[in-house]
């Protein structure tokens, strides 16, 4: 970007830059803030998991040396601890390779990726959306990925009796969607890995991979609750229980309903000998036979929400009950859409001007964005999720064109100005007018119309001028030429050029993207020196 020389310009430039970056961080602050809740919910639950699981395999080996017919069950316990740790080391080092990508960039994860942000640690490129397109999308890493988490749904699979597979698989936490990428209309979205990943910031995509991470475990304790009820684990109380809810969403759109899983972790189900009863807030909840229970409520009111979530289990030995709680919380935003020309609140006629449209709480692939108004605007998505936006005839006062922005629950316009691109200046050497150079003016082959403080990449043209000498003694010479460049009788006049001698560039005519007539420049004055 050319730096102005103009201190008004320079100052407007500066102004708006601040503004631009206020609303980025007003629209993005509450997003980032959500992703970061999802995530820290998933960890936590993935380490509810990891506690719950480390407890059952040696009780399903040690249950299986009452019959021998049994050890094949227990033969099976080592694999699915090792294809859960498989493929959590893996994504783990995918999200890593990310973190360090768009941060440090030194080959690992450390705290200089990190920046401090009122108090509290950061991602330095939670908004990189470069890194997650790169690499999961145009380096095959997201197909990689879709890759390792089929081959190893297919592996735990194989731990499971063939006659029980297909009621367990139906079941499967760890699976990947693959119908709903291909209804998608979208030219950009032609695989998974584009549909998820291509133009997601870092931080959106963290909460994936943490749910990919806790599709591996709960389907690892799947797999050891399978072996344990193989192995007569129907009678077996465990001696510490944990609450577990796994949200549809931790971040809902006011009006929308919020929906959770509750469960306790590696609990036996209904159907076991051991008694299981769920509340939340106090209302019991109807589970199914491997212990789950589904609660659900509407999202009213923006903020964070908290629940209680209960679960008495009843030992079925000594007939004595315990009560477990536990206390969650979700978070209910607004849909917001922010609007934005990426150069100036302004678009120019014969030029492409940059637009971008972000909108919280809503995916770029719901927006539907068109323009209306005055100015006679068109308005195209790019690849890379931006918009160009072309138009054709200057607004006149209180006459605005108009982009519209709509998606499920929120609709927003937003007015622009359109002016034609403003006046070159006609220049000499760099020089608008003033002293020359005897020598410097003969260099000189055209008259360059330069367009100053312009950020748009624009050029315009000289149709024609007229030259005039005034030296010392002498009547002036004028010579009408045409175009920019200087013809043999301009040449002839200004190879005469001696200190003292006046050149004069007057009624120039100049032709300027988007323009329908050639428009009259100022004159330009040189003295030759």
């Amino acid at each position: 970007m050319a730096i102005p020389k103009e201190p008004r310009q320079l100052m407007i430039n500066i102004m708006y830059l601040v503004l631009t970056a206020l609303l980025a961080l007003n629209v993005s602050a509450e997003i980032f803030n959500a992703f970061k809740v999802v995530d820290s919910g998933l960890t936590a639950s993935n380490s509810a998991l990891d506690e719950s699981n480390s407890k059952l395999p040696e009780v399903i080996k040690e249950r299986a040396k009452k019959k021998k017919e049994l050890e094949v069950y227990a033969e099976r316990v080592d694999p699915a601890q090792q294809y859960s740790d498989e493929l959590t080391s893996y994504i783990e080092g995918m999200v890593d390779l990310m973190i360090d990508d768009a941060g440090n960039r030194n080959g690992q994860v450390d705290d200089g990726d990190y920046v401090e942000y009122q108090g509290v640690k950061e991602l330095k490129g939670k908004k990189n959306k470069d890194v997650t397109t790169r690499l999961l999308v145009d380096e095959g890493r997201g197909q990689e990925l879709k890759t390792k988490i089929e081959e190893y749904r297919a592996k735990f699979l194989e731990l499971i009796d063939e006659e029980d597979r297909e009621v367990f698989e139906r079941d499967m936490a760890l699976v990947i969607d693959d119908e709903t990428w291909r209804k998608n209309k979208k030219k950009h979205v032609n695989s998974w890995e584009a549909f998820n990943f291509r133009q997601m910031p870092l931080a959106a995509t963290l909460p994936i991979f943490s749910k990919f991470i806790n599709d591996a475990k709960s389907t690892e304790s799947k797999v050891l609750n399978y072996l344990m009820g193989k192995v007569g684990g129907e009678d077996v109380v465990f001696d510490k229980y944990t609450v577990v809810s796994s949200p549809r969403r931790s971040y809902v759109i006011n009006g929308e309903t919020y929906e959770t899983e509750v469960f306790l972790s590696a609990s036996a189900g209904s159907s076991s000998n051991t008694g299981v009863s769920i509340r939340v807030n106090g209302t019991p909840l109807s589970v199914n036979e491997e212990g789950v229970a589904k609660w659900s409520t509407p999202a009213n009111g923006v903020g964070v929400k908290t629940y209680n979530a209960d679960i008495t289990v009843t030992n079925p030995v000594t007939g004595e009950s315990e009560t477990y709680t536990r206390t969650f919380e979700f978070e209910v935003g607004e849909r917001s859409v922010s609007v934005s020309a990426t150069k100036m609140n302004v678009f120019y006629i014969g030029v492409d001007n940059p637009v971008e449209v972000s909108a919280a709480g809503v995916s770029s692939n719901n927006l539907q964005v068109n323009m209306s108004g005055a100015g006679g605007g068109t308005i195209k998505r790019n690849s890379d999720g931006t918009y160009m936006v072309n138009v054709t005839r200057q607004t006149r006062v209180n006459e605005f064109a108009k982009i519209n922005v709509s998606a499920p629950g929120v609709s927003v316009s937003k007015d622009f100005r359109v002016k034609r691109i403003p006046d070159p200046v006609p220049t000499l050497s760099g020089k608008k007018g003033g002293s020359i150079g005897n020598g410097e003016l003969r260099a000189q082959q055209a008259l360059i119309p330069t367009l100053e403080n312009f950020d748009f990449d624009a050029r315009c043209s000289i149709k024609g001028f007229q030259l005039i000498r005034s030296a010392k003694r002498e009547d002036p010479i004028m010579n009408t030429n045409k175009g920019g460049k200087f013809d043999s009788t301009s040449k002839d006049l200004i190879s005469k050029a001696k200190p003292g001698d006046i050149y004069v560039f007057d009624n120039i005519k100049c032709d300027c993207p988007g323009d329908v007539a050639s428009r009259t420049l100022p004159s330009a004055v040189f003295k030759v020196n």
